[in-house]
């Protein structure tokens, strides 16, 4: 079967500019997702869970609740979060890896 990718676009030798600004993107998705991580696993579920102990819902204390179920279901929709937004910046950069979709029938 012959490769069907479509080329991606070279940017002019000697340009590595497009490859900074890709870079700072993603640092600055990184730095945003790992706070909200930060924030919601360690001040959250360790330093204010005796403040938010005192809210129950579902017969839990939120701050249980958050130290134990909470920061793993948020880190899950933040890598979820990241792959989704990493997609769209190597699409906008011409540097996304997927293989256009093509009827075999």
């Amino acid at each position: 079967m012959a490769d069907t990718r479509r080329p991606v676009p070279q940017p002019p030798p000697g340009d590595d500019s497009w490859q900074e600004e890709y870079w700072r993107r993603n640092l600055r998705l990184m730095v945003l997702l790992l706070s909200i991580w930060f924030l919601v696993s360690y001040v959250l579920g360790i330093l204010l869970v005796e403040p938010l102990n005192n809210i129950v819902i579902g017969g839990f204390p939120l701050g249980f609740w958050f130290a134990q179920q909470g920061s793993i279901y948020v880190f899950v929709l933040l890598i979820l979060v990241y792959a989704v937004r990493m997609d769209r910046l190597d699409q906008e950069f011409g540097v996304d890896e997927r293989d256009e979709e093509e009827d075999v029938r």
